[in-house]
């Protein structure tokens, strides 16, 4: 069973429809029992970051995440929850992030040609093996939404990145931690895939 953790963020039933596609069990749950007690965490989002801090805390959520986190479960963080996972972002800069991961969100430069917000389809190169990426070839598409963007401080970390305006930290992978920029569930079978080779990782292993 997957916990999807809810703070009021956008497009968490979009990732509760897609994993249910897959034939995963979900939990919507802001509830510290439930999320301890599933087999993998994700925390989706899209929004500020800011504000997501703020309800993250206002719902107790930080602890727990921590907790998940730190007793090796599976965690996905995916756009806005991949953001949350490391310290700050250019975006809010008076508000922590989880610190969970070390690393920059920072704004996406601007450069002619190009609308910020990328919005769209980017194909991924893969710097480093990750086990989300299993069975998903290189320069496949997937969907981002973002006018923010990771640069890991430890790049070996990296599992994927993607080319908009500058080199994108597009996905990440850490011992139990996993994040994505872009969207799986709006990624359509390359997304599928990724979510599924997410939901096959069992905690304390592959």
């Amino acid at each position: 069973m997957t916990a999807i953790i809810d703070y009021d963020a956008g497009n968490i039933r979009s990732v509760e429809k897609a994993l249910r596609f897959l034939g995963e069990e979900t939990c919507l749950t802001r509830d510290r029992e439930k999320i301890l007690a599933a087999d993998r965490v994700i925390l989706p989002g899209v929004g500020a970051f800011g504000d997501a801090m703020e309800k993250i805390k206002n719902f107790a959520l930080e602890e727990v995440i921590h907790e998940a986190v730190g007793e090796g479960l599976p965690f996905l963080g995916i756009c806005l929850g991949l953001q949350l996972l490391f310290e700050r972002s250019e975006e809010c800069p008076a508000a922590e992030g989880l610190g969970i991961l070390k690393g920059d969100i920072l704004r996406l430069p601007d450069k002619e040609g190009l609308k910020i917000p990328q919005i769209g389809w980017n194909s991924l190169k893969y710097p480093n093996e990750g086990r989300l990426f299993e069975g998903i070839p290189e320069d496949s598409y997937v969907y981002f939404v973002h006018s923010y963007y990771l640069k890991a401080e430890d790049e070996s970390i990296v599992t994927a990145t993607a080319d908009y305006s500058t080199e994108i930290h597009a996905s990440v992978e850490k011992g139990n931690v996993f994040a994505c920029q872009f969207h799986p569930e709006k990624s359509s079978k390359t997304g599928l895939a990724l979510l599924n080779n997410f939901v096959g990782i069992q905690k304390g292993g592959k």
